[in-house]
């Protein structure tokens, strides 16, 4: 007999944002506390650093948490020249000092080599994982760690303001790609080492600040009569997936793991209606007005890939 989940059942979506000074996790443990919520998790870490845009998956939307991790992201950040440091942002130690500072102009020639597909190297305090293990928990050990260079996506770097010891930047950015190794990285071509010593998160994907709450509001919130005014559907992350209502019968299968085919002119027409093609290897299910699952598309069968219990 299988062990009974505590808390209860909460489905959707929270554009949390994240206050400095604390962890992801412990955003995570204050959410589940207010909420007493059975099951969730964040798409994408902060730092405790960081402050802005924590989207947390509760219930079933954590079956969707990849399609919020692969979009965009854009951060609002400041360098501080003169100092290299072991995390490569504020946190860390001291490594290596210089009296050098760059000049708005040094900055401005220098930002082209950052946008694009650019090589970057991890952080040496980072989540990735060394044999096994995470970076940051060799590294506070005092092992040395080798990372390989990884191809990411910078879209858009800007120069905000630039002060004798500082500058601002706003970056828009693919998944995987590391502000501190950017800071780093400019610190070491300029001469003048950096490190990350403000730092935002202004977006994920479809969540901004437009629809974001601090965590202090949500727990207030909490007390009022309709706590879940602050969720958002489960579906908020699939929007540009088409979706397809289901009939009854097709529902029927699908919730049990089965494939369904669509095989007569009738159904042609309805996946026509729905914008999908034989390049369409996604579709979002629909059942009774609802999401039902996600379907993958080989000819004419679809399989479900994950299925939504709502």
């Amino acid at each position: 007999m299988s062990r009974k989940r505590k808390g209860i059942s909460v489905n959707g979506w929270l554009n949390i944002d994240k206050p400095q000074g604390i962890t992801s996790n412990q955003v995570i443990g204050r959410v589940r506390r207010a909420l007493n919520a059975q099951k969730l998790g964040h798409a994408g870490t902060l730092d405790p650093l960081a402050t802005g845009i924590l989207p947390i998956a509760l219930g079933e939307a954590t079956k969707t948490i990849q399609f919020v991790q692969d979009h965009d992201k854009i951060y609002h950040f400041t360098i501080t020249w003169g100092e290299a440091r072991n995390t490569d942002d504020r946190e860390g130690k001291v490594t290596a000092t210089s009296a050098g500072r760059p000049t708005a102009a040094d900055l401005t020639t220098l930002l082209p080599r950052f946008i694009g597909d650019i090589e970057q190297v991890p952080p040496q305090f980072s989540a990735i994982k060394v044999d096994g293990e995470r970076a940051y928990a060799l590294a506070r050990a005092g092992e040395e760690v080798e990372l390989a260079p990884r191809v990411v996506s910078v879209y858009d770097l800007r120069l905000l303001k630039v002060t004798m010891d500082t500058a601002e930047f706003e970056l828009e950015c693919g998944k995987g790609t590391y502000v501190r190794s950017i800071a780093r990285d400019m610190g070491q071509i300029l001469g003048c080492f950096g490190h990350v010593s403000a730092l935002r998160r202004l977006a994920v994907g479809q969540f901004s600040e437009k629809n974001a709450i601090s965590l202090d509001e949500f727990e207030k919130m909490m007390q009022s009569p309709n706590p879940d005014c602050y969720l958002l559907p489960v579906e908020t992350v699939l929007d540009d997936i088409p979706a397809l209502a289901l009939t009854d019968s097709e529902i029927s299968r699908i919730k049990q793991g089965q494939t369904i085919k669509l095989l007569s002119r009738q159904d042609i027409g309805r996946l026509d209606i729905a914008g999908i093609d034989e390049t369409t290897d996604l579709i979002l299910a629909i059942g009774h007005d609802k999401p039902l699952a996600l379907l993958t598309r080989k000819g004419v069968e679809l399989q479900p890939m994950r299925v939504f219990n709502l």
